[in-house]
């Protein structure tokens, strides 16, 4: 079967099996030989922050050699984004037969996309034994298909409003939700948030028996630096007594300090489980090299573009605090096409707060927000505003229109994003 065939028919076919619950992945991991209970690694959940916390731990685990795998999502160009293997992504004929494999047993069990996909990434790990597995949950953790995995360290990096439908109408409910992932007697660590959602966990923790790592409580983050080139900041863990070790990370914004202390402190914890010295020459130097696409990246400098896939108020709110820091002189041109499943008057509000223009646009995704749905909220403001049918037409607009001293930024959605960087 081609790769383009391949595609369609695990979308097609399996697309619309969606049920949360653990019962499925259970019985189809059972039939591979359950290799979430024989791989080593860490388990990253969390409303935002946890695709490039998962990437900074894969960066760590390469620099001191583990052989690694990864598995993310969703992807923004290629399905084959979401399983890596040494840093690699992995190749159709390399997936495929993992599949065939498999096939019986997914259409057995009536598996979802997810499921399949997640089976694919544990079948990949095992059969390249690979030393340190990295699992970004799904949705929630609870009841993910990335459940399964015997982690040997949890990480929650942040905790907001989202995805109410599948996580419960309130923050705690989805902290609870995402504390599912918590095994017992391991390590936990969690980013900032609020205090009943601390709380939550705190009380999952305890249940499972788990030393429990609080950022600005258990570890630090100091002097953060931030420019259009990185992030700089000082980091400290003092249970492992590691006081002040500078920083430099190749990603941009203050919240990516936050994420790489996240992933220094649960790498750290991985390490001294696998009884391995902790060397920050080689931390230091994996975090320069870390690469993770669509989060404040810049994809052009002459005109200056940058993507965020800032998809939940949460996310906007961090987007519009790294724009007025790293950049407080630009004007700014949105490009904007948001989710209908999101609180989308909040994101495009705090966006009308720092934007010069707005260019209203719908991306490919059947849960694309109408683009009246989102000019409605901006004509209560007094932020100018056009609209384009495509994001094709949204960025050829953009680019016509940029004057002296103005900066594009396109967000909204990973589906937006997605499609920007399809076009460059």
């Amino acid at each position: 079967m081609e790769y383009k065939a391949f595609l369609e028919h695990i979308y097609q076919r399996y697309s619309g099996n969606v049920k949360l619950g653990l019962e499925r992945m259970h019985n189809i991991l059972a039939k591979m030989g359950n290799p979430n209970l024989t791989l080593r690694g860490i388990h990253v959940a969390g409303t935002n922050g946890k695709g490039s916390t998962s990437a900074m731990c894969e960066a760590m685990a390469m620099e001191y050699g583990f052989t690694t795998g990864l598995n993310t999502s969703p992807h923004l160009i290629d399905y084959l984004e979401r399983i890596r293997v040494n840093g690699k992504e992995i190749t159709y004929d390399k997936l495929f037969p993992l599949y065939q494999e498999l096939e019986a047993t997914f259409d057995e069990n009536e598996a979802s996309f997810f499921e399949i996909t997640t089976a694919l990434a544990f079948s990949a790990f095992a059969k390249n034994e690979v030393d340190t597995a990295v699992f970004e949950v799904g949705l929630g953790g609870r009841l993910d298909g990335t459940n399964p995995f015997n982690a040997d360290v949890s990480v929650i990096t942040t905790i907001s409003y989202d995805h109410p439908k599948s996580l419960g109408d309130s923050e705690e409910k989805i902290a609870f939700e995402k504390a599912g992932i918590i095994k017992h007697k391991q390590p936990v660590i969690i980013g900032r948030m609020k205090e009943s959602c601390k709380q939550v966990i705190r009380e999952v923790a305890a249940e499972k028996e788990c030393r429990f790592f609080e950022l600005g409580k258990d570890f630090f983050v100091k002097n953060v630096r931030v420019n259009e080139h990185g992030t700089e900041f000082i980091y400290s863990f003092p249970f492992l007594n590691i006081t002040d070790q500078e920083i430099i990370l190749n990603l941009l914004g203050k919240h990516q300090a936050d994420n790489a202390a996240m992933a220094i402190t649960a790498f750290c914890l991985y390490l001294k489980k696998r009884e391995r010295a902790i060397d920050f020459t080689k931390i230091a130097s994996a975090l320069m090299k870390t690469n993770w696409k669509g989060r404040m990246q810049i994809l052009s400098r002459e005109p200056l573009v940058i993507i965020d896939g800032a998809h939940n108020e949460e996310g906007v709110s961090v987007l519009v605090h790294n724009l007025e820091t790293i950049f407080p002189d630009k004007k700014k041109l949105f490009i904007v096409a948001i989710l209908r499943d999101k609180k989308l008057d909040k994101m495009i509000e705090e966006i009308c707060t720092v934007a010069d223009k707005i260019i209203i646009s719908k991306n490919e995704s059947s849960r694309a927000a109408d683009i009246d749905e989102q000019t409605a909220v901006i004509q209560k403001t007094t932020v100018p505003y056009e609209t384009a049918d495509s994001l094709t037409l949204a960025l050829q607009k953009a680019k016509e229109e940029i004057i002296d001293n103005q900066m594009i930024i396109v967000t909204g959605s990973l589906y937006t994003i997605s499609e920007v960087m399809k076009l460059n």
